[in-house]
């Protein structure tokens, strides 16, 4: 093999083998982030829920950090019964909301959300997410993701 092919070979599997490294995803687009807002970012229970709890992990909703960010939200089973993962949907909250769901599938699970280099336009957005765990209990929360100007 030519000596600048092998070159270019070893760079591209050291760089897929580096860890951090990996790219960037698309999470929220300009477009999007541009929409109207909703009028319905706040959410209201009431009463005992004994749904699924969710619990944003990364990055601090009330602090502003650059993107691309982790984007980390724990699944919490109540009741010994486990969360159904294929439940998991997961909205941008504007005025014509936007399904994101398809866009996390791959960093879903039954323990939560694992996206470690979301892309996503600086604002304040807003997510719900609904899940359900196997006794079709139903939960739904919402998260805040302040992402700061490059």
């Amino acid at each position: 093999m030519p000596r600048s092919i092998a070159a270019v070979v070893l760079s591209l599997a050291v760089t897929f083998a580096l860890p951090g490294t990996a790219a960037a995803e698309m999470l929220i687009s300009e477009a999007e982030a541009m929409l109207p807002a909703s009028t319905d970012v706040g959410l209201t229970t009431r009463g005992l829920t004994r749904g699924p709890g969710v619990e944003q992990v990364s990055p601090d909703p009330e602090r502003g950090v650059a993107s691309p960010l982790p984007l980390k939200v724990k699944f919490i089973a109540r009741n010994n019964v486990a969360i159904d993962p294929a439940s998991v949907k997961v909205t941008y909250l504007k005025a014509q909301s936007v399904d994101l769901t398809e866009r996390l599938k791959k960093h879903l699970t039954a323990d939560g959300i694992d996206m470690t280099n979301a892309e996503i336009p600086p604002g304040t957005h807003h997510l719900r997410i609904n899940l359900k765990d196997k006794q079709d209990r139903t939960t739904t929360a919402t998260i805040k993701l302040i992402v700061a100007p490059k």
